[in-house]
């Protein structure tokens, strides 16, 4: 057998059609009637964080769009960054089509010339007749990114570590005498350094331009030593869920939608609390000399509409970038977008996505030179 065939393409064959029923004789009988062999279509590989996050974009749009279009997906998962995307470029080795990134790693590869140019793609126009470029939010379009959703990271503690004196605000999560116990966050200088200015005292609209100095950045890290004695770090969004379920923290920094929907289930023993929350977006992106580029453009088409932007958003409350989405979103998940109303009264900021392209392997050097001393990796886990 010839598997090299079989690898990305899905051969259709010959449809059994016309099943006719003779009322009333009670006899029933089935004429196959010769079907037209369908075009083989190429597949493509749309990779993605993986767990409740995932399995909304395989419900929302992935599976749909297979149904509709006659072809097959492949979904791969990793955990962010663009070192991947990288290799596979470099190498001439392509095998990632779609790529759901984060913002700033969508304009990091995009100035690397790692993405391929979507600057004069056309999308569907939203559902309400409002032009596309229009419909999306402000930052979810770039030359080589269509915005996907927008989340945000928040902080969580553990219910039996507080219980009747529950931390409040961002402030209380570097509080350890106040808050006792281990924290965990993400192995990243993205949000920990927002939240530790903010946390001493920074305004919101002076953190970025306070971290572009020497002097702010030691700043952040001074506030961060604080948490820095039994810290854990995770790498993906399911572990501080486990973490904090185990009590190997008593806080934790989560992504808040995979938090708030985990902290329902059963044997769950903390609370997400978005006051200080760092919201941000995702993209769709396609990892530059993918074999099936047009394949890809047609699946980012299909999965960035007003319908499916919307779906998605229904099995896990994120934003979405669509404005016309948002119309079609019920009261009780607007309750929980972390863009939504619901949540207006806290403090929040919007990650500075165009500055930390700029400057995040600068903050990188800084976070991991500070983690030196000693910092112990948390619970395995793949799940976002």
């Amino acid at each position: 057998m010839n598997l090299q065939k079989y690898s990305r393409k899905r051969w259709v064959v010959p449809a059994l059609a016309g099943l006719l029923i003779t009322a009333g004789s009670g006899a029933s009988y089935a004429q196959e009637a010769e079907a037209p062999a369908a075009e083989p279509k190429n597949e493509i590989t749309f990779t993605s964080w993986t767990g409740p996050y995932m399995r909304s974009q395989m419900l929302g749009f992935v599976r749909p769009f297979e149904k509709e279009n006659r072809t097959r997906v492949h979904v791969a998962h990793y955990n962010g960054g663009i070192s991947e995307i990288r290799d596979q470029v470099e190498s001439a080795n392509v095998v990632w089509d779609v790529v759901d990134l984060t913002q700033a790693d969508s304009l990091r590869a995009c100035e690397e010339g790692l993405l391929e140019d979507l600057s004069d793609i056309e999308l569907p126009n939203g559902s309400d007749g409002s032009p596309f470029r229009e419909d999306f939010v402000e930052g979810a379009l770039n030359d080589c990114g269509v915005g996907v959703i927008v989340w945000a990271t928040a902080f969580a503690y553990s219910n039996s570590a507080f219980d009747g004196d529950a931390p409040s605000s961002i402030s209380d999560f570097f509080d350890v005498e106040a808050y006792p116990g281990p924290r965990a966050i993400r192995n990243d200088p993205t949000v920990i350094m927002e939240w530790a200015l903010m946390a001493d005292g920074v305004a919101r609209d002076d953190v970025y331009p306070t971290l572009e100095t020497a002097e702010g950045v030691e700043r952040a890290l001074e506030k961060m030593n604080a948490i820095k004695p039994g810290l854990l770090l995770w790498e993906s969004g399911r572990q501080p869920v486990r973490i904090l379920n185990s009590g190997e923290a008593t806080m934790s920094m989560i992504w808040a939608t995979t938090g708030a929907t985990a902290s329902k289930e059963d044997g769950a023993d903390f609370t997400v609390n978005m006051d200080g929350r760092v919201i941000e977006m995702d993209l769709f992106g396609i990892p530059k000399g993918s074999r099936y580029k047009d394949e890809a453009i047609e699946f980012i088409s299909y999965a960035s509409s007003t319908l499916s932007l919307a779906n998605m958003v229904g099995f896990l409350p994120n934003g979405p970038t669509r404005k016309s989405s948002v119309k079609m979103l019920t009261g009780d998940i607007l309750k929980q977008i972390p863009n939504g109303p619901a949540y207006e009264e806290n403090a929040s900021i919007m990650s500075d996505a165009k500055w930390w392209a700029a400057n995040h392997a600068r903050l990188e050097e800084a976070f991991q030179a500070w983690l030196t001393a000693g910092a112990r990796q948390g619970a395995s886990g793949t799940t976002r």
